[in-house]
């Protein structure tokens, strides 16, 4: 589980496609740290930990993750967000975040409001349903609060220290976002349907 507040940006060091994707990743975390077999948030998406050195770490990306993620976007050189695994007694200031990707949202405007900056994005149909105002998404690992919604399109406000510590800063419309959908409104909707 994580929180949705990114705690590294990460840049993609290698790519090699065996079996799976094999995908090298240098971090400012101290990989000593981290055991292997540990779940880290890349990009919003929970990946596992299988080869690690002093400043980078690998992981092991299915077939699956690439074809319902944007991580085929993924390049030497790009940016992404991190996050590790929480512990008990961790502070919880996101949302409560899986790190399992529903699907991919699309980055349709991008407008400086002020010193913020609101972005407005396409959602899948069959995800739309779950986004709500007020409420909270997670796109490409980030916990943000919706501002508002008008059929499959939703906004979110961005502001300076958002965009500085995690990879929103690198935004670009038509970008495709790792999406997922806050854990409560999906029982919510189903307990709806249900009654």
């Amino acid at each position: 589980m994580f929180t949705g507040i990114i705690t590294d940006i990460g840049t993609i060091a290698a790519i090699e496609m065996r079996g799976d994707m094999r995908a090298r990743i240098k971090t400012a975390y101290k990989t000593a740290q981290i055991d292997m077999g540990a779940s880290i948030s890349c990009d919003g998406v929970c990946l596992t930990l299988v080869d690690k050195g002093t400043d980078w770490f690998d992981v092991d990306v299915s077939a699956e993750s690439v074809s319902k993620t944007n991580l085929s976007t993924w390049v030497v050189g790009k940016r992404i967000n991190l996050e590790r695994a929480l512990k008990v007694g961790d502070e919880l200031g996101g949302h409560i975040v899986s790190g399992h990707v529903d699907g991919v949202a699309r980055i349709t405007a991008i407008r400086d409001e002020g010193d913020s900056t609101r972005v407005t994005f396409d959602a899948p149909a069959n995800l739309a349903k779950f986004i709500a105002s007020k409420g909270s998404v997670a796109l490409n690992g980030t916990s943000l609060t919706v501002n508002e919604v008008l059929g499959h399109s939703f906004g979110v406000n961005m502001i300076p220290h958002t965009k500085l510590v995690t990879t929103w800063g690198d935004m670009a419309e038509g970008d495709a976002v790792n999406l997922e959908i806050d854990t409560l409104a999906r029982y919510v909707a189903r307990l709806a349907e249900a009654s």
